[in-house]
């Protein structure tokens, strides 16, 4: 930064100013000082600019897996933003242990990133609203910190869970079945509440199972209901992962979609729609959450003591083969 100064003419303060855009400086110094970073290919130490208590340019991102498309989308869609305001971006995962989440949210605050964008773990208690870490700015995505006033930005599980199986039940179906996964993830307990609520309000029994994560436990569940007289006319699928898997299975047994089992997952994924028959989902906005997350963070950075935000994205029900809807 010296060897800038130098270069350019000015002090040291003036290259601060220049860099932080901290104060007005007159135009053409700081053409004189973008020069001088040019000619001496000057890049900033952010490591040294955070131990002296300046930012550092980096936020970290914590995620349950990268197995998940949508999770990795989402980081993919936080990374773009933090690209637009020159920040690195540091990914990790918990796998969904609460104790896993809390050690790599320190190692984080530890390596000075600015701020955070989390995905929550669903098994136990978090310790994203501990005090220790109060003064990080904090962004949850896709799940919230219950009894926390961090911000939030997620979807409406619920209704999209509504509209996919009020669009079975239009169809005629009356034995709809869940496949799920964990009811302690609050997405799944959402969109399980939903499918309830649909079923209940037309009169019709539920059935659940809630180990779709699980690829082999999913083939055991779909092959024992080939034996059953009252077997599901029709399947919603909780979670890209779970459709994934049930899509597997139903192949491996030789089921005809629609015509045997007719199927809706909750969560687009690549090839959903040139597969045969292409297949019905409830589109959530991965992108604009990601992209939401990461603005939002950026003006919590910003302005740290603004009062929290709670934002609810909609979601779309994606009309194609695979419910039974026959298309010209």
């Amino acid at each position: 930064m010296r060897d800038v100064a130098e270069r350019a003419g000015v002090g040291m303060m003036t290259v601060s100013r220049v860099l932080n855009n901290t104060a007005h400086v007159r135009e053409e110094t700081r053409d004189r000082v973008y020069r001088a970073l040019e000619e001496l290919q000057y890049r900033p130490n952010h490591l040294a600019r955070a131990l002296r208590g300046a930012r550092s340019y980096s936020i970290g991102v914590i995620l349950p897996d990268l197995h998940d498309p949508f999770f990795s989308n989402c980081a993919h869609a936080i990374n773009s933003v933090a690209k637009q305001h020159s920040y690195s971006v540091l990914i990790t995962t918990t796998n969904e242990g609460a104790d896993t989440e809390l050690e790599e949210a320190r190692e984080l605050v530890g390596r000075q990133v600015d701020g955070l964008v989390v995905i929550p773990a669903c098994n136990g208690r978090s310790h994203l609203n501990d005090q220790e870490f109060a003064r990080t700015p904090m962004i949850c995505v896709d799940r919230p910190v219950l009894h926390s006033r961090l911000d939030r930005i997620l979807v409406d599980n619920r209704k999209g869970a509504i509209a996919a199986v009020e669009h079975l039940l239009q169809h005629g179906h009356k034995r709809i079945s869940f496949i799920g996964m964990s009811k302690h993830i609050y997405t799944i307990e959402a969109r399980l509440a939903g499918y309830k609520k649909a079923m209940k309000a037309a009169n019709l029994q539920t059935e659940t199972f809630l180990a779709g994560e699980d690829e082999e436990a999913t083939l055991g569940y779909l092959k024992s209901l080939r034996t059953r007289r009252d077997s599901p006319t029709a399947i919603f699928a909780c979670s890209g992962l779970v459709s994934r898997h049930t899509l597997h299975a139903l192949a491996i047994l030789g089921t005809s979609i629609p015509d045997q089992v007719a199927f809706i997952g909750f969560d687009d994924f690549d090839l959903a729609d040139i597969m045969r028959p292409a297949i019905t989902v409830v589109r959530q906005p991965v992108q604009r959450l990601g992209q939401m997350a990461a603005d939002l963070l950026f003006k919590r950075l910003d302005k740290p003591n603004a009062a929290p935000q709670k934002i609810t994205l909609p979601v779309e029900l994606i009309l194609r083969g695979s419910c039974g809807c026959h298309f010209a």
